[in-house]
C-alpha cells in the first residue's frame, strides 16, 4: 500500500510533514470513529522515529491528510477544489 502524508500547518506558520503507511494498524479501523476521537482530544499524538511528538491543538491552524481517507465522514464537503 502506498504512504499517506499527513502536514500539520501551525499558527506561527510553519508547517512539519509526516509519511506514514496505510492502513493504520487495528482492529475495526474507522476512519470517521479516528477523526472523531482525534477532535475530543487535546494533543495530536505522532509516533515518530521510535518517539512520540504531542502537538497541541491550541497551536495548529489546520492539518492536511493525503491522499483523503476513503470512506470520509458524513459530514465532510467532497469533491472540493482551491480557488484562490
Amino acid at each position: 500500500m502506498t504512504d499517506r502524508r499527513l502536514t500539520i500547518h501551525f499558527t506561527d506558520g510553519t508547517k512539519l510533514s509526516f509519511a506514514f503507511p496505510r492502513p493504520q494498524e487495528g482492529v475495526g479501523y474507522n476512519v470517521t470513529q479516528r477523526v472523531q476521537e482525534l477532535v475530543k482530544d487535546q494533543y495530536l499524538m505522532i509516533e515518530v522515529d521510535g518517539t512520540v511528538m504531542l502537538f497541541p491543538f491550541a497551536n495548529i491552524k489546520y492539518i492536511q491528510v493525503s491522499p483523503a481517507p476513503d470512506p470520509l465522514p458524513a459530514n465532510v464537503i467532497k469533491g472540493a477544489t482551491l480557488a484562490g
